[in-house]
């Protein structure tokens, strides 16, 4: 079934697709956005943590398969935002010197064929956008930026304050995490944000976390010529007989395949998913995936390093809402180890159900009083530690069949090993009598994807132009994390926003429309903070 012409189609609604449909939506194109999920229901399990992480009830039931044939449950869900419905908001920029090649003690982190000064201005409008608060000059290693944030820094609450300037007299340099949450603090009363410790990880119930879907979709959904769909998971694309163009967008649509045509077809279904459908889509023009004749659609898939640290001490932590303190200060390494270590900042509050659903796996939960998980829980400061991943061809995205493989082998473990050493000792200093325990991600977690279609100038070693568009088809682009030539050891969604803009920019010149301006038109749902 042929179900119409559109100027535009834009697979996906995250960090890439949604801020891709807010630039374009004022154009007057006629633009088609295709979400496999619903929206998100506003429902008190929002806030419910067993209902979010006993009982994952907004997870994907998919499963996908390790390099061994081992089965996976994703850590990843399908909802109008993405997986924005469910971060952190850490909106960080990358640096400056992680668009060039860096030396790591296991590899090299290669050069981006575009560099920081080019991303600056992007960053900044996607910071306007995602309304993000923050404070600059604290942070050594921050790249230099153009205009203040939009927005003041989310204070630290006593116990987290206490721990920032014990930090600053060891000689660290401690600043505030960029965030995008929809906090007033100067006149609460017109806050959105009512500072809960339900934000990192669960979606937000008052819409105040600025997410994909509140900032990105929605302001436009009122626009005539936008038509999103949901619960439209799209198939495979079709090809023109040389195979240089898209047209059809096949997708099935409440059990019923319908076809789709775009002039210009954007793929933004997160780095792993955007690599299935090109893969998906092979045809007898491309016979190993559509635009993939360089064989790298897929590869170099990054999930960055990471380690969890939950610090349990004897005082109880009374904080309501951790999540605003970063350390950079082994971003580059230190003195005994010349090469980078990473990045450290608070995480959300561990509460008592999602510290009875991470208990040992050796003594069932159900054999543990309630009350031992709350006491826990309510001494509990969590610390969240990034290193980079380093691309690697033979970490890659592959299907068999409607099989999902991720294949992964890990790398770089000397840098996280060594930041989270290096972070226990500055912690046990500042608090002899803490217990340490230490969770490093795993495959299922895959919040940070990227790599998998890079960008790049030579079609041979890369899928995507600087534009975005795959070298072997005009009018197909990708616009998620897919294009990261490197994953830097940082959030990587405020990279993705920024990139969307500036892909956006250069379609509306393609499409003859050039009136868009960020600074005049942003089209979000603001806060107004003062």
């Amino acid at each position: 079934m042929n179900n119409g012409h559109y100027d535009i189609i834009i697979i996906g609604t995250g960090a890439g697709g949604g801020t891709l449909a807010n630039v374009l939506a004022p154009s007057g194109k006629k633009i088609l956005v295709l979400e496999r999920g619903t929206f998100l229901p506003k429902e008190k399990a929002n806030w419910d943590s067993q209902e979010v992480y006993g009982k994952d009830r907004y997870r994907t039931k998919e499963i996908w398969y390790d390099k061994d044939g081992n089965p996976v449950n994703p850590f990843t869900h399908y909802f109008v935002g993405g997986n924005t419905k469910f971060y952190g908001s850490a909106l960080y920029r990358f640096r400056d010197r992680d668009f060039k090649e860096v030396v790591h003690k296991d590899g090299i982190s290669p050069e981006w064929a575009l560099k920081y000064r080019d991303f600056e201005p992007y960053y900044t409008k996607a910071e306007k956008l995602y309304e993000v608060h923050g404070k600059r000059g604290l942070d050594p290693t921050e790249p230099p930026f153009s205009e203040e944030y939009p927005y003041p820094p989310i204070s630290h609450e006593p116990y987290i304050e206490k721990i920032y300037y014990a930090l600053k007299d060891k000689g660290l340099h401690p600043s505030y995490q960029p965030l995008g949450i929809k906090l007033n603090e100067i006149h609460r009363v017109l806050s959105s944000c009512v500072r809960c410790n339900t934000c990192d990880g669960f979606p937000c119930l008052v819409d105040a976390k600025a997410d994909a879907d509140v900032n990105g979709v929605r302001p436009v959904m009122t626009y005539p010529n936008l038509t999103l769909m949901t619960e439209a998971k799209v198939l495979r694309l079709h090809t023109s007989a040389s195979g240089r163009e898209v047209t059809g967008v096949e997708a099935e649509v409440a059990g019923e395949h319908q076809i789709f045509s775009g002039d210009i077809v954007v793929v933004a279904c997160g780095a792993i998913n955007s690599a299935v459908l090109l893969l998906k889509s092979a045809s007898e023009k491309h016979p190993n995936g559509l635009a993939n004749g360089s064989d790298q659609v897929g590869r170099n898939y990054m999930r960055h390093k990471i380690s969890a640290i939950v610090a349990l001490g004897i005082k109880p932590n009374p904080t309501v809402y951790p999540k605003t303190l970063a350390v950079n200060d082994f971003y580059w390494g230190e003195p005994d180890f010349p090469y980078p270590m990473g990045h450290v900042q608070t995480l959300g509050n561990i509460t008592e159900d999602r510290a009875a659903a991470n208990s040992p796996s050796f003594v069932p939960s159900a054999l543990i009083p309630r009350g031992v998980f709350k006491a826990v829980a309510d001494r509990t400061t969590p610390w969240f530690l990034m290193a980079e991943d380093l691309p690697d061809p033979n970490n890659r995205v592959r299907v068999e069949g409607e099989k999902i493989f991720l294949e992964y082998t890990n790398n770089n473990d000397e840098a996280l090993d060594r930041l989270v050493n290096r972070w226990k000792q500055i912690l046990r200093s500042l608090d002899p009598l803490s217990i340490f325990f230490t969770t490093e991600m795993s495959l299922k977690d895959v919040g940070h994807q990227c790599g998998t279609c890079r960008f790049g100038e030579d079609p041979a070693t890369s899928v995507l132009d600087l534009n975005c568009r795959t070298h072997e088809v005009d009018n197909l682009y990708v616009v998620d994390g897919a294009f990261f030539p490197s994953s830097a050891a940082l959030n990587p969604t405020l990279t993705i926003m920024a990139n969307a803009i500036r892909v956006g920019e250069h379609l509306l010149e393609r499409m003859g429309q050039t009136a868009y301006l960020q600074n005049s038109k942003v089209n979000c749902l603001s806060s107004r903070v003062g």
